[in-house]
Formats: structure tokens, C-alpha cells, sequence
């Protein structure tokens, strides 16, 4: 495996004691690049967070799988630094999903509306899946259109997450292959 030095050169220059972050590149995706996330992302260093997500942009890494199993906690500065990042990314033609999310912080994404903006996806191997689906012509599952399993309001799915369905308020599910499943 490689270093972090290695993949994005000077990486590791810079440290934080409350958060770690790893690299690891994803040759199955173009200019891929997993990223697990360590520890906490809270105003004291949601700084260093953009910064060294910035460097591995810089490097070139524009389709990004952040890895969040051991990330503990999440202040609303670093849900503004995905934000950011995700803007960066995007602007130079990438993507990046949100994997292995602790329930917890799932539910603060959730009920901010950050899933909406945000892929998410249970595990590794299903946000890899979605960059390979989202490159083969075809192979995207999203956008579908769909109906509400409550109250039969047709809804468009732009991506596997949680929702409130607009017309009837019910908490929706949809799922990595597009099914909508009351919560």
C-alpha cells in the first residue's frame, strides 16, 4: 500500500491530532482516491480538513470516496467543508461519495438536508460501484421517477438517501437500486 507522501506528495507534512486521514488510491475509478476519515471534524480543525482535501484535489484525485467508519463526530463546519468540497470537485468535472456513515451522523445529515446533496452509500464497495455505474453508459440507476409509498405522489430520485416526502411529510428510503421504502 502505498504512503500518504506517496500519493499525494507533502500530505503528511501537516498533522492533527483529532483527526486522521489516509489515502488510498482506487484504480478501479478514474482518478479515484479513498479517503478515510479518523476522529472528529469540529470548528478547532475543520481547516486542516479542507486543506489537506485540497491537496489531494490538487494532486489530481477528483473522484473521491470519503471513508467515514472511525469518524466519530461532525460539527456544521465540517458539513460546510464537504460543501465547499464538493464544489471544488464538481467544478473540475469529479464526484465524491460519503461511505460506511455511523448512523449517528447519518441522522445529522439527514435532518439538515445534507443527504440530498450529498451520495451516500453503506459501504466501500457500493460507492465504488457507483462511480463504475455512474461512467457506463446506461448503467446509472438515477434519476427515475417514483412514487411515494404512502401517499402515491410521483417523486424524481436523483440518488440513494433519506427523504421526507414533499406532498405527504412521510420519511422515505430510497435505496442504491432506486426502490422507495417508507422509514
Amino acid at each position: 500500500m502505498d504512503s500518504n507522501n506517496t500519493i499525494v506528495p507533502g500530505f503528511d507534512d501537516e498533522q492533527n491530532d483529532d483527526l486522521k486521514i489516509s489515502l488510498q488510491k482506487i484504480p478501479t475509478i478514474k482518478n479515484g482516491c479513498l479517503v478515510t476519515l479518523t476522529g472528529i471534524i469540529d470548528t478547532y480543525n475543520s481547516s486542516f480538513f479542507q486543506n489537506q482535501i485540497t491537496k489531494v484535489i490538487t494532486a489530481g484525485y477528483i473522484n473521491i470516496i470519503f471513508k467515514c467508519t472511525f469518524l466519530d463526530y461532525i460539527a456544521s463546519t465540517g458539513l460546510g467543508n464537504f460543501t465547499n468540497i464538493l464544489k471544488i470537485i464538481r467544478s473540475v468535472g469529479g464526484d465524491f461519495v460519503i461511505s460506511d456513515i455511523q448512523p449517528k451522523i447519518e441522522e445529522y445529515f439527514t435532518l439538515l438536508g445534507f443527504s440530498q446533496f450529498f451520495v451516500l452509500r453503506q459501504n466501500t464497495q457500493l460507492a465504488i460501484d457507483y462511480f463504475i455505474n455512474k461512467d457506463r453508459p446506461g448503467g446509472a440507476i438515477f434519476p427515475k421517477l417514483s412514487t411515494c409509498p404512502v401517499c402515491k405522489k410521483t417523486l424524481k430520485l436523483e440518488k440513494a438517501c433519506k427523504v421526507m416526502c414533499p406532498s405527504c411529510s412521510s420519511i422515505l428510503i430510497i435505496t442504491d437500486t432506486g426502490d422507495v421504502i417508507r422509514n
